[in-house]
């Protein structure tokens, strides 16, 4: 004589339990599938942006820090809607470059690239062949730098070229990457904030 408490599982609820256990199992092979999805596509934004925040604060910088000349002589600014020239102080982390006042382009190559070239600037005249400037490529995939310049007096709106006696007010830069290429960024606008030396 059995007793109730004696008799295992039957087929039918074998079969249920593994039914059961199979469905857990798909589920979580597929929790997992996605978050792996979820982590590399993070990991492919973080790498095509984080160097955009850099370039974007360094680029914010240079234009800050631009030599606004002084009350004698104008700054040596002249802008387009495609490059932009400018004397300032580049940091020492941009490369082995100087410490003091610089003559820096910012403009897009043939090969598409968004590159910075400087030059030491010199106040005097020169005698001789001028220092062949140097380059650092900052982004790829660049189709086109798009520049605009607000000046700080009336009549206000929106310029494709700069030059003159004084600073702009504000600098729109825009970079347009090639069409190959997702990324997009957001205008950077940022004013000149120094005040031109005495004498």
């Amino acid at each position: 004589m059995r007793l109730d408490g004696d008799r295992g599982f039957t087929l039918l609820e074998t079969l249920v339990a593994l039914a059961v256990l199979g469905l857990l199992l798909v589920l979580l092979v597929d929790g997992v599938h996605l978050g792996l999805q979820a982590w590399t596509a993070q990991a492919r934004e973080l790498r095509a942006y984080g160097d955009l925040d850099a370039i974007d604060r360094a680029l914010r910088r240079l234009v800050e820090d631009m030599d606004p000349g002084s009350t004698t002589a104008a700054p040596d600014v002249l802008g387009s809607k495609s490059d932009l020239r400018f004397t300032a102080t580049l940091p020492q982390r941009a490369g082995s470059g100087p410490s003091g006042p610089t003559d820096i382009v910012l403009a897009v190559d043939a090969r598409h690239r968004l590159l910075l070239r400087w030059t030491p600037h010199r106040h005097e005249r020169r005698f001789g062949p001028s220092p062949r400037p140097r380059e650092v490529a900052l982004l790829a995939d660049v189709d086109r730098l798009r520049l605009a310049y607000w000046p700080r007096a009336a009549p206000w709106g929106w310029r494709d070229h700069w030059s003159g006696p004084v600073l702009p007010g504000r600098v729109r830069i825009r970079i347009v990457f090639s069409q190959q290429e997702a990324r997009h960024w957001p205008d950077i606008v940022v004013a000149p904030r120094r005040a031109p030396r005495p004498g």
